[in-house]
């Protein structure tokens, strides 16, 4: 139920719904619910935390200590084929035997078919992520981390004997919502993709909203505090460094409302590359036909690193430390590799999405980041208002969620980003436009529920 299909604004109905609401929020068992939730943000968040340690940790030794080992300064161009092949010969079993798949094809959204993971099913979903991410898959850690969250809240509610399927549907949400939240810069960017995700309005808000913002918002400060303490790395979205923060000018929205629309394009096209995928391995022959897609991935990583001559890293995995070096180094990157990180990161992300495991954002935000920078020598066009739209219009592709991607894109270009906001909106509205046009005529290919 949408927000549309609500009662009228100051109907008899809306009054009534609202008193309902309000009757719900300052009843026993809510407030009971809200303190799981709250307790619930802990351990899930302590969950999370050495998820991503452990995870980028095996990332570090796969592609920077085992390469040096060797007797190389960096993975050499032929390093992905090894890597991914592996990922593929560990995947498939999961894939076929496994409760639950590995978790959710990200071609699917977040959330995949609607349905939470359970604590049956987590397993598979924490062994696929922990095996495979670090080997090079192009995939975030967002959708392992929303399962890990719904399932652990869903083991809670069984351990409090909790049989109300409202309840349970509310602290899942709750639980997934706070694993996410430590990745996307706290329970407010999190919390906006719940409700815009989930078509929510007046009195219906706050009775989900309520529960999913105290688990986040203690899931983060254990989360953050944890990463203080113990010194490893949280593995958050975020730009360290962003180019200096200008006003866009009339250049900047000339050439950015066209750009957004190449993006949002571009990253809908590839996208449905994914259905294209899990049609053929949810087929016959699912275990070589997942090993032939992660060898797929592999050769289009390759083929960066001998088309450019940098390391094939720069092109695997979810594409957050590259993010990262290219916000900070607008202007060294050449223009060619940048087309070709989006060529060959593009076909692997979207073979990836349809066979493999994990999350489908983050890729997309990179692919979109180096459209964007790659078209910042257009006459009028500066490198942070290129920057910012490529990252907003290929959020918004993927997710498509424009408010979030917004609120996402301001965050991560930092505190000064204000002036920035004109133009991230348009983007966000020009791309959510865009994809609803390419899609037009393809209900199957629609954008996915992405809450879990």
């Amino acid at each position: 139920m949408t927000a549309a299909d609500g009662p009228a604004p100051g109907s008899p109905a809306e009054d009534a719904s609202a008193d309902a609401a309000q009757q719900v929020l300052l009843s026993g068992r809510y407030l009971r619910v809200l303190l799981l939730s709250l307790l619930l943000g802990v351990p899930i968040a302590l969950a999370c935390f050495f998820f991503v340690g452990l995870q980028h940790s095996l990332q570090h030794e796969v592609w920077t200590s085992l390469p040096k080992a060797v007797g190389y300064k960096e993975a050499p161009w032929w390093w992905p084929l090894p890597a991914l092949a592996l990922a593929g010969v560990i995947l498939a079993p999961i894939v076929t035997r496994m409760p639950g798949g590995g978790g959710h094809l990200p071609v699917n959204g977040l959330g995949g078919s609607g349905r939470p993971i359970g604590p049956r099913e987590l397993p598979g979903v924490v062994l696929a992520a922990l095996a495979t991410l670090p080997l090079g898959v192009v995939l975030g850690p967002e959708a392992p981390l929303m399962a890990m969250g719904s399932g652990l809240a869903l083991l809670a509610v069984r351990r409090f004997d909790v049989t109300n399927p409202q309840t349970a549907a509310i602290v899942a949400t709750a639980g997934s919502t706070a694993a996410i939240s430590t990745i996307l810069g706290g329970p407010i960017v999190a919390a906006i993709l719940v409700v815009e995700a989930a078509g929510l309005a007046g009195a219906r808000l706050a009775v989900l909203l309520l529960p999913c913002l105290i688990a986040s918002a203690a899931g983060a400060v254990v989360f953050t505090g944890f990463g203080t303490w113990t010194g490893l790395s949280v593995g958050g979205l975020a730009l360290p460094t962003v180019p200096p923060l200008v006003t866009p000018d009339a250049g900047d929205f000339l050439w950015g409302v066209p750009l957004a629309v190449v993006i949002a394009g571009v990253i809908t096209v590839t996208h449905r590359l994914g259905y294209v995928t899990s049609r053929w391995t949810a087929g016959r022959r699912t275990t070589l036909r997942t090993l032939a897609c992660a060898v797929a991935v592999g050769i289009c990583l390759t083929a960066y690193a001998l088309l450019t001559g940098r390391s094939p890293e720069e092109a695997a995995l979810s594409g957050q430390a590259t993010l990262g070096d290219l916000a900070a180094n607008t202007g060294v990157w050449p223009v060619g590799a940048l087309l070709a990180l989006v060529v060959c990161k593009g076909l692997a992300w979207g073979i990836s999405l349809g066979s493999l495991r994990g999350g489908p954002i983050f890729p997309a935000l990179l692919l979109g980041a180096a459209g964007g920078v790659a078209c910042a020598g257009l006459p009028g066009l500066g490198a942070t208002p290129a920057l910012a739209l490529g990252i907003c219009a290929a959020g918004t592709a993927v997710m498509g969620l424009p408010l979030c991607s917004a609120v996402l894109t301001v965050l991560l270009m930092g505190k000064d980003a204000h002036d920035q906001t004109p133009l991230i909106v348009t983007a966000a509205v020009v791309a959510h436009l865009t994809v609803l046009f390419v899609n037009r005529g393809h209900a199957a290919d629609a954008q996915p529920d992405h809450t879990a």
